[in-house]
């Protein structure tokens, strides 16, 4: 199988993981995700609304037959499926690795071959981030189990474990690649120094509000924290004295009124334009200039909740995925979707997008 110019995949809670043309959004290789459990069967006379308890740290449901997004946050955070939380494309385009409950799976791209070419077990509970060091020498990740761990992809195991005493919904690298930056469900965020092997910073941007999503800025200038009331903090990053990463108050975004789900800022071939697109369970995706914050494009058109978002390489595009079933390719200069790619029959909760060149070797 030859190797694709873009890689564009998405995954969903019909256990699925599936593998796009991008321009012509004919699905063209589909793996089912191994050791996927039944699908919870509802009574429709059932009604139900949703709450999040901070106390419990779990979504508390009473069921209905009218808010499937609610029904899938429940059966991703409590019931504990084999789904696929993330996905995450190595920088050469060979591997794709799902981020489930509670492996991580490698998968070789340029293969037909369903199975994955290994698994890393160590975590106890749901794998919310997965990403590559840009080497592609490791892989980290960080699970509701409250840990964020690092893989060497030379060897056996798990290499690293650093405690977050929390639920970690979301890990980045740091662009200097010596720092990982966790958000949890308890609203804190820490900063991960690999070479001290500690916590260098910690800050809770709100008590009790869980962090939903992180995102850092290509140049490690900027780092943005969405949380589940629909807010996202805004810090510059600052080098202390002591080569550690400080935060620097910037701004403060009421972006949506509901949950944001994914944040994430434009790469570096966007410039000198820089971006924020917000995806919320207002069924929108919000597109922001950092330059003041204001409000570029609102793109309308999914039907349900948006999970997850990703830029094209130049910043032209986002890939969306949402609990409609859909992952649709929208241009951002323009706020309309090009492209509806369908074909799961559950929720699509993450989608991961490489249609930049190979690093060179």
């Amino acid at each position: 199988m030859s190797q694709p110019s873009v890689v564009l995949a998405t995954a969903s809670y019909d256990h699925t993981i599936k593998f796009w043309e991008a321009k012509s959004a004919r699905c063209y290789r589909t793996i089912q995700y191994p050791e996927s459990t039944a699908n919870l069967e509802m009574d429709s006379s059932f009604t139900f609304e949703w709450h999040y308890c901070v106390h419990c740290v779990k979504y508390l449901i009473f069921l209905s037959p009218s808010n499937r997004d609610a029904v899938h946050l429940f059966k991703q955070t409590i019931l504990a499926g084999k789904q696929v939380n993330r996905l995450e494309i190595t920088h050469d385009k060979r591997f794709l690795a799902a981020a489930g409950n509670p492996h991580i799976r490698l998968f070789d791209i340029n293969s037909n071959s369903p199975q994955p070419l290994r698994s890393f077990d160590s975590h106890t509970n749901n794998v919310m981030a997965v990403g590559f060091q840009c080497d592609g020498n490791w892989m980290y990740s960080g699970s509701e189990d409250g840990t964020v761990k690092i893989w060497d992809l030379r060897a056996p195991g798990c290499q690293r474990e650093y405690e977050s005493r929390a639920a970690v919904n979301t890990v980045v690298l740091h662009p200097n690649q010596t720092e990982l930056i966790s958000g949890d469900q308890n609203g804190n965020i820490r900063v991960w120094d690999l070479r001290a092997n500690s916590c260098s910073c910690e800050l809770v941007p709100e008590v009790d509000t869980a962090v939903r999503s992180l995102t850092i800025m290509w140049d490690g200038s900027l780092i943005v924290a969405a949380n589940n009331r629909g807010t996202c903090y805004v810090w510059r990053l600052l080098r202390g004295t002591e080569t550690m990463t400080n935060f620097e108050p910037l701004h403060k975004l009421q972006a949506h009124d509901g949950y944001i789900l994914k944040c994430l800022l434009s790469p570096e071939l966007c410039e000198p334009n820089r971006y924020l697109a917000t995806a919320s369970s207002d069924h929108t995706v919000k597109i922001w200039n950092v330059d003041g914050f204001t409000l570029e494009k609102t793109l309308i058109g999914h039907e349900r909740w948006v999970w997850d978002c990703v830029f094209s390489v130049d910043g032209a595009f986002l890939i969306t995925a949402s609990s409609d079933t859909t992952a649709r390719l929208w241009s951002t200069s323009t706020g309309k979707d090009i492209k509806v790619y369908q074909g799961h029959h559950k929720a699509t909760v993450c989608c991961a997008l490489h249609d930049g060149p190979e690093p060179s070797s």
